[in-house]
């Protein structure tokens, strides 16, 4: 696309009341992106969907804004994909309310492999996290995954996926530029470098009311499955789930003890008919995806996964690491063994707790993920 209809475009994206669909209708209406800027505005009021207000927006418009967009995507090394392009994704062109914008930033490529989305709880237990390191790391053998870059569930998924030496994309419900949470910052890091972010908002935008459950229609858009571990009744990854049932996307489950309300709406989607997750095959399989060749397929979620240390570790959380492969760990202990103090100690803790690594316990018990 040349830089003039590509900055017409982001003008007209960036507009007040112009979602994606009013403006793929503008597009189609119109035949390009500078062709709908310049239209008269009664012509522009005249379109089902758009209406005098939205037309007087486009009209007070100005290139520059567009232009503004293109020069802070430059100045952090990502990119933009709009509808049409030969690198955006055929699957989120075949979902309602496709997406007409797409910012990317990382591989794009991995926007047409195979993709497997994780979603859940926030707040999840430990048998969450193990279960979520021991099937995003299998799948991640396999295909793309994709979660939210949410805390919990979601930061374990894609965490497991590099661990792995796998890929992973990350849906963002904000603007490059914006670390949300904050506590995720080595984590957007690690996706531009090694897998790649996609994202509806300008860079810069803040998240907003709404912003989050219309990101969800991408994570299952992208993707052939949507496994959710870990989500209570009321969870947005039960909305994935939702919008992959929508979508014509598989829609699996990993059970949970009836006395844990985060795993309630996990059991209840079981229940209403989605797929059942004890192992990695079984994702494979309902997804069509070829497992032939690949480690631990059919691990038991009961079973733990063998532990394969990261090859970036420092020293000290190598031995870390070392000493909690078998059971959880009282800090206390760590320091004794590590024979190193107990700031040096927490430090390092901290930094592998950032990565998804480790979990903190009730009372200063550490363990893997």
């Amino acid at each position: 696309m040349e830089d003039t209809e590509l900055i017409a475009t982001l003008t007209l994206a960036g507009v007040q009341g112009i979602g994606p669909q009013r403006l793929r209708t503008l597009v189609a209406t119109f035949g390009s992106a500078q062709a709908a800027l310049d239209a008269p505005q009664s012509k522009l009021a005249a379109i089902f969907g758009v209406g005098p207000a939205a037309a007087t927006a486009i009209k007070a418009a100005s290139a520059a804004a567009g232009q503004r967009v293109l020069d802070q995507l430059a100045e952090l090394g990502a990119g933009v994909l709009v509808a049409g392009d030969p690198d955006f994704p055929a699957s989120l062109e075949e979902i309602p309310e496709p997406p007409a914008v797409l910012y990317v930033w990382g591989d794009i490529t991995l926007l047409a492999r195979p993709c497997v989305a994780f979603v859940g709880s926030r707040d999840h237990t430990t048998y969450g996290a193990e279960a979520v390191c021991i099937l995003a790391g299998a799948v991640a053998q396999r295909a793309v995954v994709v979660s939210g870059m949410a805390r919990g569930i979601d930061a374990l998924a894609h965490t497991a996926a590099f661990d792995a030496g796998g890929k992973s994309i990350g849906v963002l419900g904000n603007g490059f530029g914006v670390i949300y949470p904050a506590a995720n910052r080595e984590l957007y890091e690690r996706m531009v470098k090694h897998g790649c972010l996609i994202t509806e908002h300008p860079p810069g935008e803040r998240p907003h009311l709404g912003s989050f459950s219309r990101r969800n229609r991408l994570i299952s858009g992208l993707s052939r499955g949507v496994v959710v571990i870990e989500a209570a009744v009321d969870s947005g990854a039960l909305v994935t789930a939702n919008l992959a049932a929508e979508q014509g996307r598989e829609v699996l489950a990993v059970p949970g003890r009836i006395t844990n309300p985060t795993a309630a709406g996990c059991n209840k989607l079981i229940q209403q008919g989605a797929k059942l997750v004890l192992c990695a095959a079984d994702i494979f399989e309902e997804v069509k995806l070829p497992s032939s060749g690949l480690r631990d397929l059919g691990i038991a979620l009961s079973t733990p996964a063998p532990r394969v240390p990261p090859i970036d570790l420092s020293g000290l959380q190598l031995t870390l690491w070392s000493r909690m492969t078998t059971e959880p760990q009282h800090v206390d202990a760590l320091v004794v063994a590590t024979q190193t103090g107990a700031a040096n100690v927490l430090g390092a803790l901290t930094e592998l707790e950032l990565r998804g690594l480790v979990r903190q316990g009730p009372g200063m018990v550490f363990g893997l993920c």
